[in-house]
């Protein structure tokens, strides 16, 4: 398996400092009949020519032409260099975040130096003609980070009002930090269905982004009332200080009335509308990916490559597998594409290359999980010549069957995070490369071997080659929104990323490489932030160790 170590001082000692973007916009247009637009904002960066990736992108907000983002995006600042950004933003129709079937609403060009040294700017949204998108107009705000710490909140409520005439409240809280110019809103809770006592999931806020840092500082906490029209009804409010929650809470919990002042003015009596309780509040450092791969946390590489019978003859050249007398396909595209960047980061350069979907000699019973080498003992390929070599050899021995089932591969490599998380270090964290043509056959098991898989040190990403509809890739890759299994139970964390080959046809292989790896260094960071497991310090084997046996005898999948 590639194992990622630290980059050399010449890929770190450039990078000024990190800095968080936060987004609103106003006066979008309203591509929507009988509602308002779902907007949602993507951040492309300018890799090479005219060529974009895609770096991140914002919730979406329902039935709302003037949204407040409460996601912040991350970036690494570079003094020296020109970093020319896209912000375009969509009203997204898909329940799964798809910008396939979305309505551009506008996009705005700028550069990050631009932004930070402005701190704050808005601009008018313009359209694909460069024509002004209505009045639409996007605010954005720069802060830099310097501060890793954290601040993590465990809350609830008791007795909130009742707005919902036929039910009770759908509640959800927004946090503000206070700035020179006005509240700016830091976070948004999840919301909770029907429940005036309701619990939300722990959440963590960056305290530069709640306080600036200073836990003396005024925060504004607001509740409300979620509608689907976008017209939340506000429930209550109340002002504190991160001091005054962390000295209240200590005892028990922080308890804070839950005050309407419209309401107030009205009724004689009135006490609250609610109280909102801080059953934890805790600052903690968060570590950064280079504190975990400085640390010896190691980056395990799996490959697996889609041999089912959708596919195509590979000797046909209308075949997704058939090699052209150039030695190209779009599996090799995406294959050399990836791991040139993975072995950059490998000691030994093996890799550790699965097959699925196909009838293997020499009993010829299909497989979902068999090493492209056909060496069981020994499944790694030394460096992506061998990769390339292995897969080349492959083809001509293999018949390409069916079903194409995705989960064997996602819970064999499962299995390998699970002895990873018995160790309770941040040692080691997993990362599965499929490259598939899209037609996917267990999608109910495939669903909970994600949402099982969401909560160990373990990342998936999909390439998708062809021309296939790839709605269920975006389905299961949870930009916006919460994956959930077939029985319901919700994943821990977004661990999927998908791209689609085809939009990076005529692209550089760099272009590829990094809108396929971009969430992989906020994943391993989030994750192990999350189960509070500090960088290992040395603590890791050492880089020439052997890396753990993808196909040797494992415990059974989760």
């Amino acid at each position: 398996m590639a194992v990622v170590q630290a980059p050399g001082p010449s890929a770190t000692s450039n990078c000024v400092t990190k800095v968080a973007l936060s987004i609103s916009c106003e006066h979008l247009l309203d591509m929507d009949a009988f509602s308002k637009s779902d907007p949602l904002c993507v951040l492309l960066m300018n890799s090479s020519g005219p060529h974009w990736s895609e770096i991140g992108r914002t919730e979406k907000i329902q039935n709302c032409l003037n949204p407040k983002f409460s996601k912040a995006l991350l970036l690494d600042y570079y003094f020296e260099m020109v970093q020319k950004l896209r912000f375009e933003v969509y009203d997204i129709d898909s329940d799964n975040g798809s910008l396939q079937d979305a309505d551009f609403l506008g996009a705005l060009e700028c550069t990050l130096g631009q932004i930070v040294s402005s701190r704050k700017i808005t601009k008018p949204l313009l359209l694909k003609d460069k024509t002004p998108a209505g009045k639409g107009t996007i605010t954005i705000c720069a802060e830099e980070r310097t501060d890793s710490r954290v601040v993590a909140f465990e809350t609830a409520a008791r007795k909130l009002d009742k707005k919902d005439f036929f039910g009770k409240s759908d509640p959800f809280l927004e946090f503000y930090k206070q700035t020179d110019t006005g509240w700016q809103l830091a976070h948004r809770t999840e919301v909770v269905k029907s429940n005036l006592n309701p619990v939300w999931r722990p959440f963590r806020i960056p305290i530069q982004s709640l306080c600036g840092g200073d836990v003396e500082k005024s925060i504004k906490v607001e509740c409300y009332d979620h509608n689907n029209s976008g017209s939340h009804d506000f429930i209550g409010s109340f002002q504190t200080t991160l001091s005054q929650i962390q000295q209240a809470s200590q005892s028990y919990a922080a308890e804070f009335e839950c005050i309407n002042s419209k309401k107030k003015q009205k009724k004689k009596g009135y006490k609250n509308s609610g109280v909102v309780i801080v059953k934890q509040c805790k600052i903690i450092k968060e570590y950064t990916f280079l504190d975990y791969i400085m640390g010896g946390c190691q980056i395990n590489f799996t490959i697996a490559i889609d041999f089912t019978g959708s596919n195509g003859d590979p000797k046909s050249p209308a075949s997704l597998h058939y090699i052209n007398p150039h030695g190209f396909n779009e599996y090799l595209a995406a294959i050399w594409a990836v791991g040139n960047v993975i072995q950059d980061y490998d000691s030994d350069k093996m890799f550790p290359v699965l097959g699925f979907g196909a009838q293997i000699p020499p009993t010829w019973q299909v497989s979902h999980e068999f090493p492209v080498n056909f060496n069981p003992a020994n499944p790694f390929c030394q460096g992506i010549e061998g990769v390339v070599s292995a897969y080349q050899q492959c083809l001509p021995q293999v018949k390409l069957y069916g079903p194409t089932n995705f989960s064997p591969v996602i819970n064999h490599v499962a299995q390998f995070g699970r002895q990873a998380m018995q160790q309770q270090t941040a040692a080691q964290y997993f990362v599965l490369l499929i490259i598939t043509d899209g037609v996917i056959t267990d999608m109910d098991e495939t669903r909970n071997a994600i949402v099982r898989a969401s909560q160990l040190p373990m990342s998936i990403i999909i390439v998708g080659v062809g021309g296939a509809d790839f709605s269920a890739m975006e389905f299961l890759d949870g930009d916006d929104g919460i994956l959930r299994g077939a029985t319901g139970e919700a994943a821990m964390r977004d661990i999927v990323q998908f791209v689609p080959f085809r939009q990076f046809q005529n692209s550089p292989q760099e272009a590829l490489a990094q809108s396929v790896l971009a969430e992989v260094p906020g994943q391993v960071a989030s994750f192990f932030n999350t189960m509070n497991l500090k960088p290992p310090q040395g603590n890791a084997p050492p880089p020439d160790a052997p890396p753990p046996d993808p196909l040797a005898s494992a415990p059974p999948p989760l």
